[in-house]
């Protein structure tokens, strides 16, 4: 009785310990998951402003050749 309640406990022990190990991961991985989405939309912020930019600099030009 007493081996099946030592085996029972380190059963749950287990059990915790690998729900916890991998409950980190999911909420590391989703961290750098996230990280990567963040870059990803800064990238493309970065090439829209520099794309207004162009355009920007482009009607300049255009207002200016104008006049």
């Amino acid at each position: 009785m007493k081996k099946s309640i030592s085996l029972f406990m380190l059963l749950i022990a287990f059990a915790v310990g690998t729900s916890v190990t991998s409950c980190r991961e999911t909420k590391e991985s989703k961290a750098e998951e996230a990280v990567e989405d963040v870059k990803e939309g800064v990238e493309e912020v970065g090439e829209d402003i520099e794309d207004a930019a162009d355009d920007v600099g482009d009607e300049i030009e255009d207002a200016t050749d104008d006049q």
